[in-house]
């Protein structure tokens, strides 16, 4: 299927592993190549540059997940294939975010939660695809479309079934929209969500105090389930 993610499955429990196709094969953007015991099983497919994300267990018998991860890392580097982490503990969640994972499934997990890291893993995968990646959203307001460029985003806030977006310039928007289906659209390494309330731009953060952001002249608070993608984030900054 055009648009579709090629991926693959990697890990040693039966029952995990059928859950998680199940859930692939429920999800159209997905196309499931195979699901594999241990991760040298996997090389050849992996090999042919055709697959895009791996769902990939920690506990893996050999060669453990991590450890076969930070192997693709050193091999592929950026354009290796990307990674959801599966495990039942989370002590490997922020080290995960060192070899660029997408994201960290803690078992057991909902197919909501499922949804929500293929989606990620599914725009990030598209930017990086794209030499023509979108610099604008379109949004309604009111009867019209409005274009409105990411550079020139602060931040967007929830306000139930509608979305205020504040501007560089100081000016708003106020959108027919929610915050969920604005995410969906923005580009993951240039947006991040960090309350249920607010997505910011993340070029545009004055100042981080504990977990308070100052942007313009507001200040937002990174909520506990949003804390260890945007540790993860600054990690790398600094």
């Amino acid at each position: 299927m055009a648009g579709s993610v090629k991926c693959i499955v990697i890990d040693d429990n039966p029952d995990v592993s059928d859950y998680v196709v199940e859930m692939i094969n429920d999800t159209p953007f997905l196309d499931l190549a195979g699901a594999y015991s241990d991760s040298l099983k996997a090389m050849d497919v992996i090999g042919s540059g055709a697959i895009k994300l791996i769902f990939l267990d920690i506990n893996l018998p050999g060669i453990d997940g991590m450890s076969f991860a930070k192997s693709l890392y050193a091999e592929y580097g950026k354009s290796m294939p990307r990674i959801i982490f599966i495990s039942g503990s989370g002590d490997y969640a922020l080290e995960g975010y060192k070899v660029d994972a997408v994201d960290y499934l803690l078992k057991p997990f909902s197919y909501e939660v499922f949804f929500k890291a293929v989606l990620k893993a599914k725009n990030i995968i598209q930017a990086s695809n794209s030499s023509t990646a979108p610099e604008s959203i379109y949004l309604k307001v009111e009867h019209d479309l409005v274009r409105v460029s990411f550079a020139d985003v602060l931040y967007f806030e929830s306000m139930k079934d509608y979305v205020k977006v504040f501007k560089v310039d100081g000016t708003t928007v106020i959108a027919l929209s929610t915050l969920k289906a604005i995410e969906e659209k923005l580009p993951a390494d240039r947006f991040m969500r960090i309350h249920r309330s607010f997505i910011i731009a993340l070029n545009q953060i004055d100042s981080i105090q504990h977990n308070t952001i100052s942007i313009g002249k507001a200040a937002i608070p990174v909520t506990d389930q949003y804390k260890l993608q945007f540790r993860s984030y600054m990690d790398r900054l600094v």
